[in-house]
């Protein structure tokens, strides 16, 4: 009798059809496309100014360094690790970026930085005029703290968490201490042109009549975004369509089982992480070309909160095996639009954070029903 009452009622045959239709839709790809449009449509009649041209342009412009980031978080979170350190390499690599390709630098604001007379100079940093050089520049700064993270985590064994968190607070502290805390300007049109450039616009006025100023409605095509685009597009083909990405889904699914099948995980590891802090190189490129100078305190606040909630809304499981970009891309969609939508209603910022952080747990149970909802289908 006490058996019988503990055994779960089964479903009635006209609720079986509603449960099916309801777990593809939470295992869909697109789920969070269609909530991010939900939400969008739900919102407009009663914030109108969601839809302006100006509005949506702002919202793509603030999405496209965050997708860059959220790339690399990505890769990370799918082996099954977390990397706390993107916010540092991004101060990092901005500030050491601008003060090699500065074409001036003001001695009343820099002389007791550490860098001074050694990077930079009164007359510029010293790869001014070599963009090409300071952005390479970058991307190996970049990459070192990622090789040294990888290899913390892959050799010794170490939490992802906890050797991410010192490299937060290690490298975030060089950064400030590298300009003693100042920003970097006077950085070349070339390097803000990538943050803050466009290569289509919509303008209006009368063509004819050059005498009187055309305004710019809004920027269809920035080359932000054609950095972001080309990326993401390089990233899903890296980790859908080669044994890198098999071997990076399957470390995080299992990586005793992965070792076993021959994976060399160790190595999957330490790539991964190089992947993370370049993709924070390159996210510190678009952020401090589009503010136009480079700040050692650039990535610090919230912003690892945004980063690591769009990567999770979009469907990447906390829990590794599981991850793909084109969820992050809806991810960051909803989280921009999220973010947008909630400074339109002139909340605090104490009430922002505070949603985006409910916003973020339910992302997470929601994670934990996907896979509940795969193993009872297995």
């Amino acid at each position: 009798m006490t058996a019988m009452l503990t055994q779960p009622v089964p479903a009635t045959p006209a609720a079986r059809p509603l449960r099916r239709t309801l777990a593809r839709a939470l295992l869909s790809d697109w789920f969070v496309l269609w909530l991010t449009l939900a939400y969008f449509l739900i919102l407009l009649p009663v914030l109108p100014t969601l839809g302006t041209p100006a509005n949506l342009a702002n919202l793509l412009s603030n999405a496209w360094p965050l997708l860059v980031v959220a790339l690399g978080q990505t890769f990370v979170m799918t082996i099954g690790g977390i990397d706390l350190s993107q916010g540092a390499v991004i101060g990092l690599t901005s500030t050491l970026g601008a003060a090699l390709i500065a074409t001036a630098g003001p001695p009343e604001v820099l002389s007791k930085a550490p860098i001074w007379g050694l990077l930079i100079f009164e007359d510029g940093g010293v790869l001014a005029g070599q963009l090409w050089l300071g952005l390479l520049a970058m991307l190996l700064a970049g990459a070192l703290v990622g090789l040294v993270n990888g290899t913390l985590v892959a050799w010794l064994d170490m939490p992802a968490f906890m050797v991410t968190l010192v490299s937060l607070i290690t490298v975030g502290a060089f950064a400030i201490w590298l300009t003693q805390s100042e920003n970097i300007r006077n950085l070349p049109d070339s390097y803000v042109a990538l943050g803050k450039g466009e290569i289509v616009s919509v303008y209006i006025g009368p063509k004819e009549e050059p005498q009187i100023p055309r305004r710019q409605v809004h920027e269809l095509v920035t080359y932000a975004a054609l950095v972001a685009v080309t990326l993401a597009v390089a990233l899903h083909l890296l980790l859908e369509r080669t044994a890198f990405g098999r071997q990076v889904l399957a470390v995080g699914a299992n990586r005793r089982a992965a070792e076993i099948a021959g994976v060399p995980v160790r190595r999957i590891i330490v790539l991964v992480f190089v992947l993370s802090s370049l993709c924070a190189t390159v996210g510190a490129v678009l952020y401090s070309a589009r503010l136009e100078a480079g700040r050692p305190t650039l990535g610090e606040g919230t912003f690892l909160l945004d980063v690591i909630g769009a990567t999770v809304i979009g469907g990447t499981s906390l829990f590794g095996g599981k991850g793909k970009v084109l969820w992050t891309v809806f991810g960051v969609l909803f989280f921009v639009l999220l973010s947008n939508s909630l400074n339109l209603m002139n909340l605090s910022t104490f009430h922002i954070d505070m949603v985006k952080g409910g916003v973020i747990l339910a992302a997470a149970l929601l994670d934990v029903a996907r896979t509940r909802l795969l193993r009872g289908m297995a």
